[in-house]
């Protein structure tokens, strides 16, 4: 006899699939649990959904365990316009990749801070990722940080290796990756893949001011002002643009133009 599963364990099934936390994960399985079928053909099934449960009842319980007291030895204090996370296999190059390209302090985790073009962006180096990471002592502290990144740097070795990061990193489909692989121009690239632009500020008769400010692609006039200061849209009268999205040099804009990666603004005010 077939198992035939129904709707409401497909759609627990997918939820499980989907999640990123380990609260999620349980969440989705015990109503997996729920609605899988209760007969012979089924006890496989209902046995490994229980062993599952079981674990992700017991990555929660070192999670909480672990944030005991203030803080984790892995907290993590954000800094710059993006966070960037380096993950990788052993021997993979990210060490040296960070050393390279920032300060790097060696610390509980690696981390530095890469400027480009007077833009702060963080990068974290990851211990290296291994089978079933995040049953790992340290597994679910460093995963909340993978969490909270803006862009992650993958490192392996060989196809083998890349594969293992693809199933252990499955949960955080949503953030985007860049592989490295040498590639010269790595600094253009992280940037692009961040999906940020530069923005740059000018007094009235005088140049570019810098650095640029750092927001996210398609903001408006409305967003770089705030971010300058909060009175500002309030007290915005009209606003000068010089760059890509100017039709032609020194266009008066308003609150709603749509900004471009290197445009200049002149804001002049009430």
């Amino acid at each position: 006899m077939p198992v035939n599963p129904g709707v409401d364990y497909q759609l627990a099934e997918q939820e499980f699939q989907k999640a990123e936390t380990i609260q999620e994960k349980l969440k989705a399985l015990q109503k997996m649990y729920a609605t899988v079928p209760k007969h012979k053909s089924s006890e496989a099934l209902q046995k490994e959904i229980k062993t599952k449960i079981s674990k992700y009842k017991a990555l929660i319980e070192r999670e909480k365990s672990q944030k005991k007291g203030s803080k984790t030895k892995f907290s993590i204090k954000k800094e710059g316009a993006a966070t960037i996370g380096l993950v990788g296999t052993p021997l993979s190059g990210k060490t040296k990749f960070l050393s390279s390209l920032t300060n790097m302090k060696q610390e509980e985790l690696n981390k530095g801070i890469l400027d480009y073009h007077g833009i702060k962006i963080q990068i974290i180096e990851i211990p290296s990722i291994q089978k079933d990471f995040e049953e790992t002592k340290n597994g679910p502290a460093l995963l909340g940080i993978i969490r909270n990144t803006d862009l992650l740097m993958v490192f392996f070795n060989n196809p083998d290796e890349k594969r293992l990061l693809d199933s252990e990193l499955d949960g955080f489909k949503n953030i985007p990756k860049l592989i490295y692989n040498n590639q010269d121009n790595i600094k253009d690239l992280i940037w692009k893949k961040l999906g940020l632009i530069k923005i740059y500020t000018k007094q009235p008769g005088k140049e570019k001011e810098y650095p640029p400010l750092a927001l996210e692609k398609n903001s408006k006039v409305e967003v770089f002002a705030r971010n300058i200061h909060k009175d500002f849209v309030k007290k915005l009268k009209f606003a000068r643009i010089w760059g890509p999205s100017a039709k032609f040099p020194g266009q008066v804009v308003n609150l709603k133009h749509v900004l471009k990666d290197e445009d200049i603004v002149e804001m002049h005010m009430k």
